[in-house]
């Protein structure tokens, strides 16, 4: 079995078509979508837009109003924005136009052990699930709708490692992400909640520090391969009251333990397939 070295990004060990992504070329900026391609939504201190949220957290509500998410096509085409509020809106979602970019970042140590999530009893989206590392999306700005060997989605991963864990940019950096590939799928939180994402799966090996903001998180633990396929027993089980996020479950069921067993054989890149979208139910 090959060592797969910890501190070097595991997209430069074999060449590979889509290696490119380490060493961004310059690119613009791509044009905003006109207003009218741009999806309409209700001003966050009107008491429409606030409903029957008055007892939301404070933290989030100011997230989901000031967030403005990447609308975009099952293509994966940018198509407008919207807030973070709407884009999580049961009705809005079954309506069919809030589609959105989103990442999931799989972040091993150097035992090749997975850090996992607890997400927070807040959170307005599947509160107290344990996922993947870190699940969020890029956001309607110019550093992150940079679609060129996915730095935009990259630039966002590395922003909500350390709003979240409260890992500083320099020890996960842009260039050490590895995206492997894209995900469609839609699951409702609650009758209110749900999620319609088009997820860019990025993997990185990294010992780093953490420090987890309490707004976001709950717990944190590593895991070897065992330990997750049991843990993913328990929720399947229904045993000690674990739940998992539907993404992760669908990422686990689909590709992670055969990406683990690249992993570890140093052959990871091989298996990296931008060019499709998986869409997953």
């Amino acid at each position: 079995m090959l060592k797969f070295p910890p501190f070097k990004t595991i997209a430069t060990m074999i060449s590979s078509p889509y290696s490119s992504f380490l060493l961004p070329r310059k690119s613009s900026f791509p044009p905003m979508p006109s207003l009218a391609a741009a999806s309409v939504f209700l001003h966050p201190l009107s008491s429409a837009a606030m409903g029957d949220d008055s007892s939301m957290d404070a933290v989030q509500r100011r997230l989901m109003f000031d967030d403005e998410c990447i609308l975009v096509d099952e293509n994966d085409k940018v198509v407008g924005h919207d807030t973070k509020y709407n884009c999580h809106l049961m009705e809005k979602i079954e309506k069919g136009n809030m589609l959105h970019r989103a990442f999931s970042v799989f972040l091993f140590n150097s035992k090749y052990e997975l850090l996992l999530q607890q997400r927070s009893a807040t959170k307005v989206t599947f509160p107290l699930v344990w996922t993947n590392t870190c699940c969020s999306h890029p956001l309607y700005r110019e550093s992150e709708l940079i679609d060129e060997n996915a730095l935009g989605v990259r630039n966002a991963a590395q922003r909500k490692l350390l709003d979240e864990l409260g890992i500083p940019g320099a020890d996960v950096p842009v260039d050490e992400f590895t995206p492997l590939g894209r995900i469609l799928y839609k699951a409702a939180s609650d009758g209110k909640w749900g999620e319609h994402e088009l997820d860019y799966l990025l993997f990185m090996v990294r010992d780093v520090g953490l420090d987890p903001n309490p707004d976001e998180v709950k717990d944190v633990k590593y895991v070897n391969r065992e330990e997750l396929k049991e843990l993913v027993r328990k929720a399947d089980a229904g045993e000690e009251g674990v739940k998992l996020s539907p993404w992760f479950k669908l990422i686990v069921d689909n590709f992670l333990f055969q990406w683990w067993d690249r992993l570890h054989k140093g052959t990871l890149t091989e298996a990296i397939d931008m060019k499709t979208i998986h869409k997953l139910t």
